[in-house]
């Protein structure tokens, strides 16, 4: 008797052993259709999986994030199915999951073509429509060696060499084609209809340059056809706000070769950067911050001291000078605790805050580089607070509060916060983990705000919360942070005397809201399309003449709205004002006044918004009004 309990804790009874399949078609036809694995005992398994014991089983379908893995792996099967049915010679390697879809990578005489793409894709539409049953085979881990050698698939047979000896190896077959893999997948390709190739590129085979560059053909696929129009919609929309596009066609950055991953920012985007980094530093002051500065370059004993040298040299821009090694600083936190040690401290004077806009640089590689997202060189809104494991709580509670309200005013309403807890390789005593901890988590319950846990996520030296935000096209940033350090004041000597007269290691809380402010920016440009708030646009106010004959009226308007401490331009060009005005909102300006030799006499001026919105002709001093509000506003 075999006794399966299912999600709803009713118990099915059989006399035998029976497969997943078997299971589901107990419960329903429907049900039965739609199976695509089971999850047994909380593992995920195929539908052909016969359990022989008493277990608890749920069927997984095209409903649950498991269901749209498993699609999206045997999605990567059929790719690679398809790519050997048409180019019997080009070889298989790995092809898992990623977030939206899927990749294979291949190794093949001659570079894969569009064109190639297309042909695979019809390919697997092909196979699909065979409705083909998928079934898992075991093999010896030798014997699967040498089975993938003779197929010619040297790199599947290099992968199963790396297996331990005496494993059995997990195959599935479809049609003629075999492929290692765990699995689970789908019962038949017949369950694979709705997915599309993207793109190739190149990847190096097991991530080493040193070895083969590999073709890597990336896809996507979904449960349904209208998920998939839906996503593509999403990438044609992230193409068009992307940020380097944007930084291009408005003029505010450029990157060049000769600066890999290092900015050149234009005067329209320092104009914005000028704003975010104020803005900050507003709060900063609010908070109790006290801004400080720290050298760029520091000798290597420091480093040496606070682990970095050990633990991230890799990542360091280093240098020498009269025999001492030196590293541009890829991170804040030593420099803020020399501040710290440069005078004695009192538990009277915690707790205790520095920030600082500290330029960092960082040795990533260069396949790694991306625009304003991933550079080598940043400026991170940092900062670090010294307390007592006491203070803990209060600092966080107070920190997530700001923070939400920083990000409220750049935009951003969805926040996502998620809590770190200890790993298994740790500094610090149990007890200072489970008040720091405890501190954490009872400071996100006191904002009012759902939160996930990572058990064993946190930092070696102490536990984190991490803020994310989600942007117009529902991606996830990862921004914030707030991290409890016990390892650093320890390793790099700072003290307070407290209040029995003893000296002891404060707490060290390192706090960013923005993190990096290139990653920032480039976050801001891609949310807001490129078109900014007003608040923060560079350009907030266009004026633009008609004719000669109001030039002079138009750039005293402007005149008059800088000297209120707006941004303005003037446009007097000797140009039809329809295209004055196509070129400005191409500009993404936030405002438009157009004066004519009507508005020159009246002393007013005719107010479009961005998008066209006609607002009508009013006085100076009621746009002036109207300027006022809307950037109080942070709109």
């Amino acid at each position: 008797m075999v006794n399966i309990t299912l999600p709803d804790q009713s118990v099915r009874t059989f006399d035998s052993p029976i497969t997943v399949a078997a299971v589901a078609a107990s419960i329903g036809a429907g049900l039965a259709k739609a199976a695509l694995a089971g999850r047994l005992d909380g593992q995920l398994v195929d539908t052909s999986h016969v359990i022989s014991q008493d277990a608890q089983l749920a069927i997984v379908t095209d409903k649950d994030a498991d269901g749209l893995d498993i699609i999206r792996h045997s999605t990567a099967h059929l790719l690679a199915y398809a790519a050997k049915s048409l180019f019997p010679d080009l070889q298989v390697t790995i092809g898992p999951v990623i977030e939206n879809g899927f990749y294979y990578d291949f190794s093949y005489k001659r570079p894969l073509t569009l064109e190639d793409l297309t042909a695979i894709e019809d390919k697997m539409r092909e196979l699909a429509a065979r409705d083909e049953p998928i079934s898992r085979e075991l093999m010896d881990r030798d014997a699967a060696v040498r089975f993938f050698n003779a197929m010619g698939e040297h790199y599947k047979a290099e992968i199963i060499e790396s297996i331990a000896a005496g494993e059995q190896i997990s195959l599935y077959r479809e049609g003629d084609f075999v492929d290692l893999c765990r699995g689970p997948h789908v019962p038949s390709t017949g369950k694979l209809k709705v997915f599309k190739l993207m793109k190739v590129a190149g990847a190096y085979w097991r991530g080493d340059h040193r070895n083969e560059m590999l073709q890597r053909v990336y896809g996507t696929a979904w449960a349904k056809k209208e998920d998939l129009e839906q996503h593509l919609h999403r990438l044609e929309e992230a193409e068009r706000r992307d940020h380097r596009r944007l930084g291009k066609s408005l003029d505010l950055f450029h990157l060049q070769d000769n600066a890999p991953g290092l900015v050149f920012w234009h005067p329209k985007g320092w104009t914005i950067w000028q704003q975010v980094e104020q803005y900050l530093r507003r709060v900063y002051i609010e908070a109790g911050y006290q801004e400080i500065r720290c050298p760029q370059i520091l000798d290597r004993s420091l480093w040496e001291r606070s682990g970095h040298w050990e633990h991230y040299k890799d990542n360091m821009f280093t240098t020498a000078s009269e025999n001492r090694d030196y590293a541009v600083k890829p991170m804040n936190c030593p420099g803020h605790v020399q501040v710290f040690n440069s005078n004695l401290r009192s538990y009277r004077d915690l707790p205790l805050r520095y920030g600082e806009f500290g330029s960092c640089h960082r040795n990533e590689s260069s396949g790694s580089l991306h625009g304003l997202l991933r550079v080598r060189g940043f400026t991170q809104d940092d900062g670090h607070i010294f307390c007592t494991e006491d203070q803990i709580q209060s600092e966080v509670f107070d920190f997530t509060q700001r923070l939400l309200a920083v990000y409220s005013d750049f935009g951003f309403q969805d926040v996502i916060y998620r809590l770190s807890t200890r790993p298994p390789n740790r500094v610090g005593s149990d007890e200072s983990w489970d008040k720091a901890e405890l501190a954490l988590s009872e400071a996100l319950d006191r904002v009012g705000v759902d939160w996930q846990l990572l058990p064993g996520e946190g930092a070696f030296y102490g536990p984190k919360i991490e803020y994310s935000l989600k942007d117009s096209l529902g991606r996830i940033w990862q921004c914030g942070t707030i991290q409890v350090d016990f390892n650093m004041p320890t390793q790099l000597g700072a003290e307070f005397v407290a209040e029995d007269n003893t000296r002891r290691h404060p707490v060290m809380l390192h706090r960013a809201i923005v993190g990096s402010l290139e990653r920032f920016i480039g976050i801001l440009i891609e949310n807001h399309a490129g078109a900014m708030p007003c608040w923060l646009a560079p350009v907030q106010v266009a004026v633009a003449s008609i004719t000669e004959s109001q030039a002079d009226y138009a750039s005293g308007v402007a005149k008059r709205l800088q000297a209120r401490g707006f941004r303005v331009e003037a446009d007097l060009r000797n140009d039809k004002i329809s295209y004055k005005i196509r070129e400005l909102s191409l500009q993404k300006c936030p405002f438009i006044l157009v004066v004519g030799q009507k508005e020159k006499d009246s002393e007013q001026v005719a107010v479009r918004a961005r998008g066209g919105e006609d607002l009508g002709t009013m006085s100076l001093n009621a746009f002036f009004e109207l300027l006022t509000q809307t950037v109080e506003l942070r709109r």
